[in-house]
């Protein structure tokens, strides 16, 4: 592996500490993101078609909303698209990079970046922001968490894993809020702490 390739950090790390991160028998009702996707899903109807970019092993975010959603998940990791496949069978997983995914315009009535963007590097992220508008059907939602302080940088042995070596890359949020505004409108904004800093969470 290339320490100086983000994407190939990213994607190996994933595959190596995926079970550390989301384990199967973890209970995807139980945590935030139970909140997080009523705001959006309140807002859709049954049968909508959802994106989940980053969507991981499918859990928790595809396993909730599968039930009543058409889902797309699009992972850069091969175990974690291989894990969603088996958890979420009735949604639909590609493993790929999700700068160089492209989907027809208007694909989507809504898509979810859930902790992923971060793990793109930040010179990628502004033309990203610009696809996912592209991919919505109008009026069409968006849901994402971004970073709350700019920061790029790797963690060795992530989550107690050896050998998982992990990326992150992101912006202050006063940035994010100003790519944003060129061609989204703010529903909601929300602070999630972690450790001594912590993401933004958009609507």
């Amino acid at each position: 592996m290339s320490e100086s390739n983000p994407k190939e950090i990213v994607a190996r790390g994933y595959d190596r500490v995926s079970y550390a991160y989301r384990p199967t028998d973890c209970n995807d009702w139980d945590s935030d993101y139970v909140k997080w996707l009523s705001e959006l899903t309140g807002r859709l109807r049954p049968g909508d078609a959802i994106l989940d970019l980053g969507c991981g092993c499918g859990r928790p975010a595809a396993r909730i909303l599968s039930g009543d959603f058409a889902i797309t998940g699009v992972d850069i990791s091969p175990v974690q698209v291989a894990r969603a496949r088996e958890e979420v069978p009735g949604a639909t997983f590609i493993c790929s990079d999700m700068v160089k995914i492209d989907f027809t315009p208007a694909s989507f009535d809504a898509i979810l970046c859930l902790y992923a963007i971060i793990h793109v590097p930040l010179c990628e992220q502004r033309r990203l922001i610009h696809q996912m508008r592209s991919w919505l059907t109008a009026g069409g939602l968006l849901l994402i968490t971004v970073g709350h302080r700019c920061w790029t940088g790797t963690e060795e042995d992530w989550l107690g894993v050896k050998g998982g070596l992990m990326y992150w890359s992101h912006a202050d949020i006063e940035t994010y809020r100003a790519w944003f505004e060129d061609g989204f409108d703010f529903l909601s904004q929300s602070f999630i702490p972690e450790g001594d800093g912590g993401h933004s969470l958009l609507l």
